[in-house]
């Protein structure tokens, strides 16, 4: 199995955000999450990102345990994770801001970087390359130079994708991408997703845009509560009368 969760949960004192959550994410698919405010969605990307310690359960990744790890650890391993809030260095370029994610995969020490030696160079220059390479692949060239604070607020939500991708995932999460920009540019990022996916980037986000989840994910799971109660192809899903109950209310073109 790829990444799967087994009995997942997470207790804040009395509360219970997530609630034994079984789930396995398809490779190379399109992954949603999707349920009311506050049903444990986000939560449950903190425990597989490593930001949050589960109360108990499990989260496996390509058969290892990763339970435990912290979350620089999980990146390593090729698990890369964007926010609800784009957080950016707004006073530095958007290209210094992507060369970010790929500095974990460079050696150099501090030693190397006050000495500039040899090695800290040539992954300066790796790390700018690679920083390119994703800028490129989401459009963003243009605005390489610009700072990051002076961009429109969907260029921000591509520069989050790129950093992201600047650490070779295997596997990205993403939170929330399209809140905050319309429908015209939603459907840019939906594009975008696609491109992830057909490069063999799995994609797995938490969206409450019922019209782009329904036409872009391969597969869902819906929380409420901190629990799952449903989980298949957007078809099932918009048929399943516990999520109509609990959150679609029969409309899913929102």
């Amino acid at each position: 199995m790829f990444l799967e969760t087994k009995q997942l949960t997470k207790q804040f004192g009395g509360l219970v955000a997530v609630n034994q959550v079984d789930f396995s994410i398809e490779k190379g698919k399109i992954n949603a999450i999707i349920g009311p405010n506050g049903a444990g969605k986000s939560t449950f990307f903190n425990l597989i990102s490593g930001t949050h310690s589960p109360s108990s359960g499990q989260v496996l990744y390509n058969d290892k345990d990763i339970t435990k790890l912290p979350p620089n650890k999980i990146a390593e391993l090729g698990v890369a994770r964007t926010f609800q809030t784009t957080n950016l260095f707004e006073q530095s370029t958007v290209i210094d801001n992507v060369i970010v994610g790929h500095r974990l995969r460079t050696n150099s020490t501090l030693f190397d970087a006050i000495l500039r030696t040899k090695r800290y160079k040539r992954e300066e220059q790796r790390c700018r390359d690679k920083a390119m390479e994703v800028l490129e692949f989401v459009g963003l060239t243009q605005v390489a130079d610009q700072l990051a604070g002076s961009i429109t607020q969907e260029e921000k939500k591509r520069v989050a994708f790129a950093l992201a991708l600047a650490t070779d995932p295997e596997v990205v999460f993403l939170d929330e991408p399209a809140a905050g920009i319309n429908p015209e540019e939603t459907e840019g990022l939906a594009e975008l997703m696609n491109k992830m996916a057909a490069r063999g980037i799995t994609v797995c986000l938490i969206e409450h845009k019922m019209k782009m989840i329904m036409k872009l994910a391969d597969h869902i799971m819906v929380l409420n509560y901190g629990e799952k109660i449903a989980e298949g192809t957007a078809e099932e899903i918009m048929s399943n009368q516990a999520v109509i109950e609990a959150y679609l209310g029969g409309d899913a073109s929102a």
